[in-house]
């Protein structure tokens, strides 16, 4: 069944009507208050800590994740959880030691702490670069990504999906990041609910076609059938070895991913940079305890939908011209499900698509307004007038990213790979550019652009350096495998860990250089009391460390 019924209809228009309402009720409940920019982007003191974890894990979880890691389930099973399961331990790391660095020194914005640090120069170069990046690649993959989804399980239009989701989004977004904030809350209950009510039909359907019921002895019985698909770290014999490539998920090139992004993306980072440090901590340490959980949401569904296909089971519908396309195991399971439950679930997709557009349309706003137009456009510009920018800037980037979706061919690539792909050419610098800076006084600015533009360079070649040279000498360290082609290549985890370990030493000897030379740096005010934890954090932080440990060692 490709369509929904009207009981799965009325319930899809209940949660609209839900969001939108409360999304108005908080925008005049807050209106009054709104004064200033910084208050329109960032919520300046009015978030709550379960406002805050739960707008990051909306922000975070779209439809790439829903479908594309359900794909990845299906196709390498587990191990795909590491982006989860590492990112509780990277937020943890965030919270201890980037939100104070932040909050102390009063940044609000990424490019702000680039001019702040080292100067205007980097700052528009990395503004003018994530506006890019945010607009081309993330919002419009996001958006396309979810509108295909939707037009599989609804059987409407996906052009008429891009639209919906895009006025959806732009409705909740122009009410500002409180709105965006409080919003996400309600969207994280649906987002979970529905994915969990997925994941227990999955694991029931598994069960039940092995003579059993329940979703404990459906998880054993995958466990037992697919058992290569439990393992979280592979060997280079594995076929997927060049997507997870062995121990570099734990301490390569994966820290750098997740370090990136929790803690040096205006996307991730605006949800706490408005609030105090206590407040942030709490709303991070909760975005952890909820990235424990999303594997159960968003990868055990691909597990389930494995074991019934190699059972018999869809053997079409998985088909794509000719070939199994893993991305098709989400949207074939939630067509499984009874009428209204179907309809809850479609809710949470939309609701995780639509939070993730809100969020990433509310930063573009932030950066363009607060680091392109207040200081290279109009400097003098009032506070009424920033944030009428800001909502102009919503409405034009997400027209931009309706218009180009289509074009970029990202079902091609698989939303999941096409934001990781392309984002990893620019980590690594960036990420080196980011740590240097706080904890290095004497990092100068030309160091940080050879981190940008050196480390998007450096990028290039070690992608493109299998055409010119034979690898194969890496082998045996498991730096290179063999692709589809029999071509010996560096599995990009691997890549981003060379060259973020090229941009270091390359920003160490340029610094040392040009201070002996009597360059003036802008270091930033960081002190050791600045680290120092609550005991209920404390707490929490040992909890998720005990908790992830315990997975990767039942999980090995």
């Amino acid at each position: 069944m490709q369509t929904l019924a009207t009981k799965d209809y009325i319930v899809f228009f209940l949660y609209f009507i839900i969001i939108v309402g409360y999304g108005f009720w908080i925008y005049n409940r807050k209106k009054k208050a709104q004064t200033s920019s910084n208050d329109y982007f960032l919520a300046e003191g009015s978030l709550t800590w379960w406002a805050i974890g739960a707008s990051l894990i909306a922000s975070n979880i779209s439809a790439e994740q829903f479908i594309g890691m359900s794909g990845s389930g299906f196709k390498m099973g587990l191990a795909i959880a590491t982006y989860e399961w590492m990112a509780a331990i990277t937020l943890v790391i965030v919270a201890v030691f980037f939100m104070p660095v932040y909050l102390k020194n009063k940044i609000f914005t990424m490019p702000q702490y680039l001019k702040q640090r080292y100067n205007g120069n980097v700052a528009m170069i990395m503004a003018v670069f994530w506006l890019l990046l945010y607009v081309l690649v993330n919002l419009t993959s996001i958006l396309y990504l979810g509108a295909l989804a939707i037009s599989s399980i609804s059987g409407l239009n996906i052009t008429l999906c891009m639209i919906f989701l895009a006025v959806f989004a732009v409705m909740i977004t122009l009410g500002g990041m409180k709105v965006i904030g409080y919003t996400d809350v309600i969207q994280v209950f649906f987002l979970i609910l529905g994915g969990l009510i997925t994941t227990y039909l999955a694991l029931n359907l598994v069960a039940t076609e092995f003579g059993s019921d329940g979703v404990i002895n459906g998880f054993n019985i995958m466990r037992d059938k697919a058992d290569d698909h439990f393992h979280m770290i592979f060997d280079k014999t594995n076929p997927n070895y060049m997507d997870l490539p062995g121990l570099s998920v734990l301490i390569g090139g994966m820290l750098i991913i997740n370090l990136n992004y929790w803690g040096c993306n205006q996307y991730i980072t605006q949800r706490a940079l408005g609030a105090d440090l206590k407040t942030a901590r709490g709303g991070i340490l909760f975005a952890a305890f909820l990235k424990l959980l999303m594997p159960i949401i968003v990868v055990l569904p691909g597990i389930a939908a494995y074991v019934l296909y190699q059972n018999g089971h869809f053997q079409t519908e998985m088909l794509q011209d000719g070939s199994v396309n893993p991305d098709r195991a989400y949207p074939i399971l939630l067509n499984l499900l009874p009428v209204g439950l179907k309809g809850l679930s479609f809710a949470a997709l939309t609701a995780a698509i639509v939070a993730s557009l809100a969020g990433k349309a509310n930063s573009i706003a932030t950066i363009f307004t607060l680091d392109v137009y207040k200081e290279k456009i109009n400097v003098e510009a009032s506070e009424k007038k920033l944030v009428s920018i800001g909502k102009l800037t919503i409405i034009t980037a997400m027209i931009i990213a309706v218009v180009v979706a289509p074009f970029l061919g990202i079902d091609k690539k698989g939303g999941f790979q096409y934001i990781q792909e392309y984002t990893g050419f620019v980590s690594p610098g960036v990420f080196a550019m980011f740590i240097l800076g706080f904890f290095w006084k004497k990092t100068t600015s030309n160091a940080a652009l050879f981190a940008t533009i050196g480390g998007f360079i450096l990028s290039i070649i070690f992608k493109f350096m299998p055409a010119f040279v034979d690898l194969s000498f890496l082998n045996p360290m498991g730096f290179a495998v063999p692709n589809a082609d029999g071509v010996y290549e560096i599995p990009f985890i691997d890549r981003m860990g060379f060259v973020f370990l090229i941009c270091v030493i390359g920003m160490y000897f340029i610094s040392m250089y040009e201070t002996k030379k009597g360059v003036q740096t802008n270091g930033l005010e960081v002190d050791k009391t600045m680290f120092k934890m609550s005991p209920s954090f404390t707490v929490g932080m040992l909890v998720i460390v005990a908790v992830t440990a315990a997975l990767y060692t039942v999980f090995w």
